[in-house]
């Protein structure tokens, strides 16, 4: 009688306990979308409300970038050396504080003070959910899972506005924004019953997967001995910062001033203009998904990782100046959102490719690198709204300027790229 043989943990199918981390993703990616753009659909009835001009509205919209740019750092370090679930959790229940609490201003400085502190506890955020991957996905799966984040982030940006229009039937601004704020709570109470921040322990992990994750698992340990030397003297990650500025200013038109642009300039109603304003960040979260899904094979055609990811980005940045030089041409309003949709198409190809480089550039300080690539990137989020606050209140309401603005600093995105060494770590650097 032949005894079966037991079969080895290396010959076990792994489970696929480590998609549960994308799920919580592509979750938290909807809510923080859905409480940072809500404000944009809300912005003319706060601003009747509250007695705002276009110069405050933008420094409003602009409160929430600088605050997320200046704690982005210090909420990627914290990843790394306290482990991503405890920051998370920090993270969202401050930032779902915050967002109740918008209903509560009275005044332009209550509502900036209120957006800022937003802004503040929401940074790290991404950063954070990046370092959650580098520690619970192999490599060759990361690019595709950051695309499929942030599809479903953008897609919870585009529903927003009809979501908010829809609550503005049942209720006012104020309590609309107490309600957007509750929802992070429940994330939060799921996370902390589920997360670990090494994969090997969680009890839904197999031998299999376990032998999968183990090489990248060492990730999750605490450490916060950053090299800070390194990563500020390094080229490619001061050209990452400065290409994701440039990916970040135009985008942020679509989140801020995109629904007023569409009744002021475009004459749509409220209804018509939260339907027309899905398109950018519809299309955009399609980007996304279409560039972590090819990635991979445009990287095996050209024979390299780091010029796979050069092409989509710079194609990008091109197609993103191309497409708003169309939109501002074009008087139908359908097609020129539609042209500002495909603008919005080309940014986000350069989004899987730029935050997987964090992780490959940064290794287990991959929390740090994100959060300082994303603090640049939430920079241009306050630059871009106060500026084009600046703009509207000086040039007699003329988008156009702001957005021929955006086309060229897509421009510049475009030339950044080929300089960049997006996959060598910086801890190989020094033999380079």
């Amino acid at each position: 009688m032949t005894v079966p043989q037991r079969v080895s943990s290396l010959q076990q199918p792994p489970s696929r306990a480590r998609n549960w981390v994308i799920v919580f993703a592509v979750t938290l990616a909807i809510l923080s979308y859905i409480d940072r753009v809500c404000i944009s659909q809300a912005a003319k009835r706060i601003q009747t409300d509250l007695n705002l001009d276009d110069q405050q509205l933008g420094l409003i919209f602009g409160a929430f970038g600088i605050a997320y740019a200046l704690f982005e750092i210090p909420g990627g370090w914290l990843g790394d050396w306290l482990g991503a679930k405890k920051v998370l959790i920090r993270i969202v229940l401050s930032w779902s504080a915050f967002t109740a609490l918008t209903g509560a201003a009275w005044n332009f400085a209550s509502l900036w003070s209120i957006r800022f502190l937003f802004g503040a506890g929401e940074a790290g955020c991404f950063p954070n959910l990046t370092k959650a991957f580098s520690v619970w996905l192999p490599k060759k799966e990361r690019v595709q899972s950051q695309g499929i984040m942030w599809a479903f982030a953008r897609w919870g940006g585009a529903f927003t506005p009809p979501l908010v229009v829809a609550a503005f039937a049942f209720m006012n601004w104020r309590y609309a924004f107490v309600s957007f704020g509750l929802l992070g709570v429940i994330w939060c109470v799921a996370f902390a019953m589920w997360y670990r921040d090494n994969p090997l322990e969680h009890p839904s992990v197999n031998e299999g997967e376990r032998e999968l994750l183990r090489e990248v698992a060492v990730q999750g340990d605490s450490h916060g001995n950053v090299p800070w030397a390194k990563l500020t003297s390094s080229r490619s990650v001061w050209l990452l910062w400065a290409q994701y500025f440039c990916t970040s200013f135009p985008w942020y038109f679509f989140i801020t001033y995109l629904p007023k642009y569409l009744q002021e300039y475009r004459h749509l109603d409220e209804e018509a203009a939260s339907t027309y304003a899905i398109l950018p960040l519809l299309f955009g979260g399609f980007g996304s998904l279409f560039a972590g899904f090819i990635a991979s094979s445009v990287n095996k055609k050209v024979g390299s990782v780091a010029t796979g990811r050069k092409i989509l980005s710079v194609t990008g940045f091109l197609g993103g100046c191309i497409f708003l030089l169309v939109c501002i041409n074009t008087v139908d309003p359908l097609w020129a959102m539609v042209a500002m949709g495909l603008a919005s198409f080309c940014n986000d190809l350069n989004m899987p490719g730029a935050w997987g480089s964090c992780m490959d550039i940064g290794g287990k300080y991959a929390g740090t690198v994100s959060g300082s690539m994303n603090m640049m990137g939430n920079l241009a989020g306050f630059v871009a709204p106060t500026v084009g606050g600046y703009i509207l209140l000086n040039y007699n309401k003329d988008y156009n300027i702001f957005l021929y603005l955006m086309a060229a600093v897509y421009l510049v995105g475009a030339i950044i790229w080929p300089f960049i060494d997006p996959v060598t770590p910086l801890e190989a650097e020094d033999a380079h």
